[in-house]
């Protein structure tokens, strides 16, 4: 009898596929590995925790207490600063006005001493009257005047009018007078104004015609309770003083 052949397929039992319990059993061991260690690090740090909390509070206040001092330091500082600048100009607006009085008193000192050498303490006591007149030559041609004024008659009473003079001299060899508004080269000139109790000083700037010699100055004072003139010498050409 003959041997049968062997079967062309042959039937195994199919076994189950173990991976994803390989898989899940790794991820369980990693996630109690996690838990362990959060475990091992809390049971190891939880002791130092109170501590450390303390400590960050006690910082913090700290830290607020700093911040609080240093900004009462810088509005100090601003408070100084502003005080510092409001005493500068303080001090700054003293210093001036005391230079200012000690100016006035300067002025105030030299008044009285220059009106101590007119009148001096055993001079005559007078009325209104041309103490001294000066004449200096300018750059544009011009002669500078100064006439100084005074009265020691009635020290309370206040002296005031107006003041004109004229120049006498010689022009193409004759005898001449220049007037005030020549003087001044405009028709009807006004005379100078003065007005004091003490004594004053005019000043101002005339024109001399070519040609002309000066030899003599007549100054004349028109006011509401005086009226007078005077005559002074042209000395030198230059500065007349001293009534004649």
């Amino acid at each position: 009898m003959a041997k049968a052949p062997p079967p062309r397929f042959v039937i195994v039992q199919q076994q189950p596929d173990k991976r994803p319990y390989i898989w899940a059993a790794v991820g369980v061991a990693w996630a109690a590995s996690l838990v362990g260690a959060w475990l091992w690090s809390q049971s190891r740090a939880a002791p130092m925790l109170p501590e450390i909390s303390a400590e960050l509070a006690s910082t913090q206040r700290e830290l607020r207490q700093r911040q609080n001092e240093l900004d009462r330091l810088a509005q100090r500082e601003t408070t100084l600063q502003r005080s510092d600048q409001i005493s500068r100009a303080a001090n700054k607006q003293v210093q001036e006005a005391l230079a200012q009085r000690e100016e006035e008193i300067s002025d105030l000192r030299a008044d009285v001493a220059f009106y101590e050498r007119l009148v001096g303490a055993t001079a005559p006591a007078k009325g209104l009257n041309v103490h001294s007149v000066e004449f200096k030559p300018e750059a544009g041609g011009t002669w500078r005047y100064q006439i100084v004024l005074t009265q020691n008659l009635n020290r309370g009473a206040v002296s005031s009018g107006g003041l004109h003079f004229q120049v006498e001299g010689v022009r193409g060899g004759k005898l001449a007078s220049i007037g005030w508004d020549e003087l001044h080269q405009k028709p009807k000139a006004p005379p100078q104004n003065y007005s004091f109790r003490y004594f004053q000083q005019l000043d101002g700037s005339v024109m001399l015609p070519a040609g002309f010699t000066p030899q003599r100055v007549r100054v004349s004072l028109r006011g509401e309770n005086a009226s007078i003139e005077q005559r002074f010498a042209w000395k030198s050409g230059v500065t007349v003083t001293g009534e004649t």
